[in-house]
């Protein structure tokens, strides 16, 4: 299983990439292994502001749906128009091409509460 060291974690298997006061969020290997193949992925829109927790968007696999968890506070800033005509690079890429949305982070320090690479394997293992 991949799990990048420079990122951080949620318990709800969404990933965070900051830089500055912007942070790009993903799901997990660990996540898209568990659902199979993703058909389809349902993003918000830009302007949008969701609290830490907060559902954010869904993915669609074959056989299940599942929500997509916020791991800090943001505004969506971006998101992966890729994605809407081939979903699938979630599965193949989660931590690159399958990126989800951008975010302005509201509170920077929330990153902080998130897990490690090594907190986030033992999470999962």
């Amino acid at each position: 299983m991949n799990i990048p060291s420079e990122l951080k974690y949620s318990k709800e298997h969404t990933w965070l990439r900051t830089e500055g006061k912007t942070g790009t969020i993903g799901i997990t290997d660990f996540a898209q292994s568990e659902l199979g193949e993703i058909v389809y992925a349902d993003l918000p829109q830009i302007g949008k502001q969701f609290k830490k927790g907060e559902v954010f968007g869904s993915v669609e696999a074959v056989k299940t749906t599942s929500d997509l968890f916020m791991p800090v506070s943001g505004e969506v800033i971006e998101i992966n128009t890729a994605l809407k005509d081939n979903a699938p690079l979630i599965n193949s890429a989660s931590f690159t091409d399958g990126w989800m949305i951008k975010i302005k982070l509201l509170e920077v320090q929330e990153a902080e509460t998130l897990l490690d690479a090594k907190e986030y394997e033992s999470a999962v293992s």
